[in-house]
Order: C-alpha cells, then sequence, then structure tokens
C-alpha cells in the first residue's frame, strides 16, 4: 500500500466514523435494526480501513487523524442535525482539532515511518 492509499484509507475510515457516530443517536440504544445495521457495518468498516492505513502511517499520527475526522464531522453534524451549540468557542475549538490534522497531515514522511 502506498502513502496516498494509506491516507485514502484513513479519510474513508474517519467518515466512517462519522456515520456509526451520528448513527448511534438514530438506534435508540440499538433497539431499531436498521440504523442499528448501519451503524455497525460502519463501525466495522473504519475499523478495518484504520487497520490498512497503518500498514504505513505511523499508529500515533493515524490513530489522532482518525479521531480527528471522527470527533470534529460529528461535532459539526450534532449542531446541524440536533442543534448543538455553535458558540464561537465551541467552533474554535472544532477549528484547533482541524490545524492538529493538517498538521500531523504535513509533518508525516512520506513513507509514513
Amino acid at each position: 500500500m502506498s502513502a496516498g492509499s494509506a491516507w485514502f484509507a484513513l479519510l474513508v475510515a474517519g467518515l466512517c466514523e462519522i456515520g456509526w457516530a451520528v448513527g448511534l443517536k438514530y438506534t435508540e440504544g440499538f433497539s431499531r435494526l436498521g440504523p442499528s445495521l448501519a451503524t455497525v457495518a460502519a463501525m466495522i468498516v473504519s475499523v478495518v480501513l484504520l487497520g490498512w492505513s497503518l500498514k504505513v502511517l505511523p499508529l500515533g499520527t493515524a490513530y489522532a487523524v482518525w479521531t480527528g475526522i471522527g470527533a470534529v464531522g460529528t461535532a459539526i453534524l450534532g449542531m446541524i442535525l440536533f442543534g448543538e451549540s455553535r458558540e464561537v468557542a465551541r467552533v474554535l475549538c472544532i477549528v484547533l482539532i482541524v490545524a492538529g490534522i493538517v498538521g500531523l497531515k504535513l509533518l508525516t514522511p512520506e513513507n509514513g515511518h
């Protein structure tokens, strides 16, 4: 796997993490079959893609980026879908997470080690 493929797998894994985190809200405690199955599928895909990316990328970087994508995306969707707080300090914290993700990507050597 190339570094580019590893980063792409990590991006998709992060997007799947957003999917399962938001999906948890719709499962109603895993009492709804459709949302529960979709949420579990997103969990599996997310972890498998994270694992594939770790063939090339450093563990600490990949894990931080994966959780960062999930945290940022979930926070933004929480604001959009569930009316969660959009106060300036909260948005600024989200921007700082994005800056950390970008920084880790830029500081990771092409060979991942």
